[in-house]
């Protein structure tokens, strides 16, 4: 593994970071980052894109995450997109992805469900109808969902009246298709929500929604596939956002502490403040190396070795862990302006409270570690 940035990575961040210093609302942020290419440039040349991948990504998201902006990058971009231009065919490829990657298209990915955070087991179910599929369920904290103009919906094959299919999947004994679903179909409804930070986001309602065959991303017998594409990259693009939020709001915390005085000495020479700021350090620095090292495996194109979802658990882990120690920990030392919603340090601890909300629990996610590693062979060259 070479942690190193390379070129692409380094100047497509740059790039990325001026546009969000440079402009103060989303709206037109996104429209700068579409206007300079970079919404565009993990796509392949034949969508309008640079051809670049998922780690000039990761990048970019960390870029959004410094700047604490909502701009939709990781579904409309990296997951909408970027699973379309993978797994789709060319007509969808035309009609979807080109579009979202120079701006014009906002897709999502409803991956989170009231009773299940796995898109590889979601209870959103699809039953033949005719030619087509019937889909039904609810996935909720959809983000952006309001402003989509396509979202991508995992969902579980049914036989009508039988309960699941099994077999088919693979592994987990289910079927599982994704669907490309428009808001303004008939059956689909978007509820309104929003999330820890204030960003937007919907309640995805399906009654009985019918979709021709053309709706089906993926070819046959890769449905898990693409489930399990979406769920690894929201995962490390999360994280990868994760870095970005933390490591800014160290730099907003050691900057305090530094000019901050009490009794004549700034508060950062103070032993107490001194250490929660070493260990807000280490954290940033945990966060950054486990969420490059999973980022790095999937971009290498291992996505079913048990060593890689590892590594995903392992980053997913310390983003949400590590996340929650440094926000509070930049809290704590503003005091009274830590709690200040007009001062900045507020927004890094909100964006930093909604990846750990998102990402789940520390126990929750001990537990699937441990059960990856028991089961995770080592590579060829550990051997």
């Amino acid at each position: 593994m070479d942690f190193s940035l390379s070129e692409a990575q380094t100047e497509i961040a740059g790039l990325a970071r001026k546009i969000l210093l440079e402009r103060d609302t989303p709206r037109r942020q996104w429209a700068d980052l579409a206007s300079a290419g970079v919404l565009a440039a993990g796509l392949p040349e034949s969508l309008g894109g640079a051809g670049l991948g998922f780690l000039e990504q990761c990048s970019v998201l960390a870029e959004t995450g410094r700047a604490a902006s909502q701009v939709p990058y990781l579904p409309s971009i990296v997951l909408g997109a970027g699973a379309i231009a993978s797994f789709g065919t060319a007509d969808q490829q035309r009609r979807w992805a080109a579009p979202a990657g120079n701006g014009s298209l906002l897709i999502t990915a409803a991956l989170a469900e009231e009773d299940s955070d796995d898109p590889l087991s979601p209870s959103t179910v699809a039953e033949r109808a005719g030619d087509g599929w019937r889909l039904s369920g609810v996935k909720t904290a959809v983000p952006a969902a309001p402003q989509a103009d396509l979202v991508l919906v995992p969902a579980a094959v049914t036989t009508s009246g039988a309960g699941r299919a099994g077999g088919a999947g693979g592994a987990g004994g289910e079927e599982v298709l994704t669907f490309l679903v428009q808001p303004a179909d008939r059956g689909v409804a978007v509820q309104p929500q929003e999330l820890t930070d204030g960003a937007d986001a919907g309640r995805l309602v399906l009654d009985g929604a019918v979709l021709d065959p053309s709706r089906v991303l993926g070819e046959p017998g890769r449905g898990r596939d693409v489930a399990g594409w979406l769920a690894s990259r929201y995962t490390v693009g999360l994280c990868a956002t994760q870095t970005g939020v933390v490591a800014r709001a160290l730099e907003l915390t050691a900057e305090y502490a530094c000019a901050r005085e009490q009794f004549g000495r700034p508060i950062g020479s103070f032993q107490a403040v001194a250490q929660r700021l070493a260990d807000a350090y280490t954290d940033v620095e945990a966060v950054w190396l486990t969420m490059w090292q999973a980022a790095w495996l999937l971009a290498d194109g291992r996505p079913d070795d048990p060593a890689v979802a590892a590594a995903v658990a392992t980053a997913k882990f310390w983003a949400a862990d590590a996340g929650h120690r440094v926000a509070h920990t930049a809290v704590h030392v503003h005091g009274g302006m830590g709690l200040d919603t007009s001062y900045p340090v507020h927004r890094y601890f909100t964006a930093a409270k909604r990846a750990e909300f998102t990402l789940g629990g520390a126990t929750a996610q001990l537990r699937r570690l441990g059960d990856l590693i028991a089961t995770a062979e080592p590579y060829p060259d550990e051997r």
